[in-house]
C-alpha cells in the first residue's frame, strides 16, 4: 500500500476503509487497525497535549489551594542564592543600612519592618540558623569596600564553638556568593517571582526531599535522624527575617515539641565549652576582624538576644557571663547590649526557650533601637520620634 493509499484510507469511514483495504490486498482486520490508528492526526496529538496541561495545571492548582486551606504560608529557600542575594546589599552607605550577623535568634528577633520604620534604614540580615557568624564577619572584615553599622548577635554556644559542623553553612553560602555567576543570579530573579506566589514551593517542608526526611524513623544506637521541626515554628521571609506562624505561638504542643529538640541537642553535645588558650584565640580572631572594619570607618556592636528558662539558666551554667561575654567585649574593645542590662528587653518569655514571638520582636526592636542611640549610634534618616516606646 503506498503512501498516498494510507492517507486516503484514514481520510475513509472504518466500513469504506475495509473495503479499500480488500482491495489493497488487506483482508487482515489486525492490519487494517493498524494501518488505521498508526498514523495520528496532528489534531489528536494537540489535543493530548492541551489535556495533558490541564491535568498538570489541576493538580498543581489543587495542591496549592490545599496547602492553603491547611495553613501554609509563603516562606523562601533560606539557601546560599538569598543570603548572596542580601550580602551584596552591604555596601551602601552607613547612614542608609545597617548589616546583622549572627544565629537564629537575631533572625527571629529583629522585627525589619520596625527597624527601618524607626531608623530609616534598611536592615541586612546576614545570619544563619544553627551557626557561627564568625567566617562571616572574616569575610566582611576582609572586604576591604565595607566600611559600614555591623550588628553581631552572640548566642555563645554557637558563637564560641570549635566545631566545623558551625561553620559548614557561613563557609557554603560566603563560597556560592564569591564565586556565583550572571546565569545564577537571572535564576534567582525568575525563581523568587514563583516562590512569593506558590506555597507548595517551600523547599524546607514541602519538596519531595523534605517530606522524606521527615518520615518518622526510630533512632538507633549511634544514629540521629536529625531534628524535626514544625513547619510552623519558622517562616523565612524575603528579606530573611524569621517568624513564628500564630498557630505556633497559640499551640503549647508545638512549641513544646520545639522544646525537646532543644533537650536532644543538650544531650548529644558531650563535648565541653572551650576556655582558656582556645577561647583567647578565638575572641583574638575576632578583635583582628573587628579592628579592620573599625579602621574603615564601621561601626560596630554586640548584642546578647533574648533566652529564657531552662535554657536560659543552662546558658548561665555552661557560658558564664564573666568568662565569655564580659570577656570578648574586654578583649576586643567593642560595645555590648545584654539583655539582662536592659529592663525592657530583660523581661521577655520565649515560647520555646530560645526565639521571641512576632509580637515580642517588635517590642525588642524598638527598645534595641532606643538603646543604640544612648550608645552613640545615629539615625539620620530616621522617620519618626522614640517617644512612645516602651520603658
Amino acid at each position: 500500500m503506498s503512501y498516498f493509499n494510507i492517507i486516503s484510507c484514514h481520510s475513509l469511514s472504518v466500513s469504506s476503509c475495509k473495503q479499500f483495504a480488500k482491495k489493497s490486498g488487506y483482508s487482515s482486520p489486525l492490519a487494517i487497525f493498524f494501518t488505521k490508528t498508526n498514523y495520528m492526526h496532528p489534531n489528536h496529538l494537540l489535543r493530548a497535549g492541551i489535556l495533558a496541561l490541564l491535568l498538570i495545571l489541576t493538580f498543581i492548582v489543587s495542591w496549592e489551594l490545599y496547602l492553603r486551606h491547611k495553613g501554609y504560608s509563603i516562606s523562601y529557600d533560606d539557601g546560599g542564592p538569598l543570603w548572596a542575594d542580601k550580602r551584596q546589599k552591604v555596601y551602601e552607605p552607613s547612614d542608609r543600612a545597617t548589616v546583622f550577623i549572627g544565629s537564629s535568634r537575631i533572625k527571629f528577633d529583629l522585627d525589619i519592618p520596625t527597624w527601618e520604620k524607626l531608623t530609616g534604614e534598611k536592615a541586612i540580615q546576614l545570619a544563619m540558623v544553627g551557626s557561627t557568624p564568625l567566617p562571616v564577619l572574616h569575610h566582611l572584615a576582609d572586604d576591604k569596600n565595607f566600611h559600614g553599622k555591623l550588628v553581631i548577635d552572640v548566642t555563645e554556644g554557637l558563637f564560641f564553638s570549635p566545631s566545623p559542623g558551625s561553620s559548614r553553612t557561613p563557609r557554603e553560602n560566603i563560597q556560592y556568593y564569591d564565586k556565583r555567576t550572571p546565569t545564577q543570579k537571572v535564576g534567582f530573579v525568575l525563581n523568587h517571582g514563583l516562590e512569593s506566589s506558590f506555597v507548595f514551593l517551600d523547599k524546607d517542608y514541602l519538596s519531595l526531599n523534605s517530606l522524606l526526611d521527615r518520615l518518622h524513623i526510630r533512632d538507633r544506637p549511634g544514629i540521629y535522624g536529625g531534628p524535626d521541626f514544625p513547619w510552623e515554628f519558622d517562616l523565612t521571609g524575603f528579606d530573611r527575617q524569621s517568624k513564628m506562624t500564630e498557630r505556633f505561638v497559640a499551640d503549647t504542643n508545638l512549641q513544646n515539641k520545639v522544646k525537646g529538640i532543644w533537650g536532644q541537642f543538650a544531650k548529644r553535645r558531650t563535648d565541653k565549652p572551650i576556655s582558656g588558650k582556645r577561647l583567647d584565640s578565638i575572641i583574638m580572631a575576632v578583635k583582628t576582624s573587628t579592628d579592620k572594619i573599625q579602621s574603615r570607618g564601621g561601626q560596630i556592636v554586640f548584642i546578647r538576644t533574648p533566652s529564657s528558662g531552662p535554657y536560659w539558666q543552662a546558658e548561665k551554667m555552661g557560658f558564664p557571663r564573666a568568662v565569655y561575654w564580659d570577656k570578648l567585649l574586654a578583649m576586643t574593645g567593642c560595645a555590648g547590649i545584654h539583655f539582662e542590662d536592659y529592663s525592657p528587653i530583660a523581661h521577655f518569655v520565649c515560647p520555646e526557650f530560645s526565639h521571641l514571638n512576632p509580637k515580642d520582636a517588635i517590642v525588642f526592636t524598638e527598645n534595641f533601637v532606643q538603646i543604640l542611640q544612648q550608645k552613640g549610634w545615629s539615625f539620620p534618616k530616621k522617620q519618626i520620634a522614640f517617644s512612645f516606646l516602651h520603658h
